[in-house]
């Protein structure tokens, strides 16, 4: 599966206008946009999935010549179900994005899913084959055939809902840019074409997250007001800028931006300690940044740890809400909304309505782990 440049993107978003190649420059000149930079990085990209693909169908027909081996190429809107119930392996040519995408619609954990960083200068690809691969992907291939390589069972989270007004029907926002009223219509039209919106019991959503689940207004601005419990302990009221709960392949993405702390931070607090007569050491350069560097190294975890990490972004604390624990590690999150305009994202992809009434259990079940495989650089 490939994924879809923002070349593309912007093509496709115009399209109804009837807009002419000179028009869309134009256009994206008015909004600042380099028209010819996002042409170059799709050639880079389509270039480059033109290589994978070339190379993996050439490399397999030496390989297993009397094997029957079969390459289906999919754009990321025509990825789908039935497409990943045909195929014996998945692999995502774009970014991070791409593969947790492709990865969102595999539920059988013995089918793997391997990502390559098809524009890795504009591109991290944490989830991704090493950079090298981009440009020399038979030898992946040939590693992968003879068994050079490790098996990775990255932990996904899974989600229970239950409650009142709700619906577990999501919005795909893969391919979209929706604001805060077309995101909220959305999730108004997806609720009158199911009619469901009261359900009893706990209810298995269609998803598995692999980095994150965010829960929060849709308006930034506004306070996500809801009750939290960890590991089924007591609920404490919160208001706060929202809920973030990730996986130990998270924790390396937006958890990590979240709660990390700087190196002035860390100095400030030292100087504070060695002021007061609490620091019995010399305070210098490098012992600000090796506390700094241990600190956020701490928030790091395995992804085949099958725990969680929560954070609680930003919270109130008066004599109404209180926060005894601003971020952990745990087994089970209950989250019950008292917000007036929520959602519960997973992975940034797909949202679930997640208004006054709806309850959430976010924990994770092994059976859930998503085959990946890790080369050596």
């Amino acid at each position: 599966m490939q994924r879809t440049t923002r070349y593309e993107f912007e093509q496709q978003r115009y399209r109804y206008a009837g807009l002419s190649e000179e028009d869309l420059k134009q256009l994206l000149a008015l909004k600042g946009s380099n028209y010819a930079g996002l042409l170059e990085r799709h050639r880079i990209h389509t270039k480059n999935v033109e290589h994978v693909v070339e190379r993996y169908t050439q490399a397999f027909s030496a390989l297993c010549r009397n094997e029957g081996i079969e390459v289906r190429l999919v754009k990321r809107g025509e990825y789908n179900e039935e497409t990943v119930r045909w195929a014996d392996a998945i692999i995502s040519a774009g970014g991070d994005g791409t593969m947790l995408l492709a990865a969102s619609k595999v539920f059988d954990k013995f089918k793997p899913v391997i990502g390559v960083n098809t524009d890795p200068e504009r591109s991290e690809g944490h989830l991704c084959l090493p950079v090298r691969y981009t440009h020399s992907f038979p030898e992946a291939l040939q590693k992968l055939y003879r068994g050079e390589f490790r098996w990775q069972w990255r932990q996904r989270i899974r989600l229970y809902l239950e409650g009142t007004g709700i619906n577990p029907t999501p919005v795909d926002l893969h391919e979209q840019q929706l604001s805060q009223e077309q995101h909220s219509r959305a999730h108004i039209n997806e609720r009158f074409q199911d009619q469901r919106s009261d359900i009893s019991g706990p209810h298995l959503l269609p998803v598995r997250a692999l980095n994150e689940v965010f829960i929060g207004e849709s308006l930034s601005s506004r306070a996500s007001y809801y009750e939290i419990s960890v590991d089924d302990g007591p609920w404490e009221k919160q208001k706060s800028s929202g809920l973030n709960v990730c996986t130990g392949t998270g924790s390396k993405a937006w958890s990590y931006n979240i709660n990390k702390v700087a190196y002035q931070a860390v100095e400030e607090i030292l100087k504070i300690a060695e002021k007061h007569g609490g620091l019995n050491m010399p305070l210098n350069v490098e012992l600000v940044q090796k506390v700094t560097n241990d600190y956020n190294e701490s928030l790091l975890y395995s992804p085949e740890e099958p725990k969680m990490f929560f954070s609680i972004r930003e919270p109130i604390a008066n004599r109404v809400f209180s926060s005894t624990q601003q971020r952990g590690f745990s087994s089970k999150v209950c989250v019950r909304s008292r917000c007036w305009d929520a959602c519960m994202v997973v992975d940034g992809g797909t949202s679930f309505e997640f208004n006054d009434g709806a309850i959430a259990s976010i924990m994770i079940d092994t059976e859930d782990a998503l085959c990946t495989v890790v080369l050596e650089e």
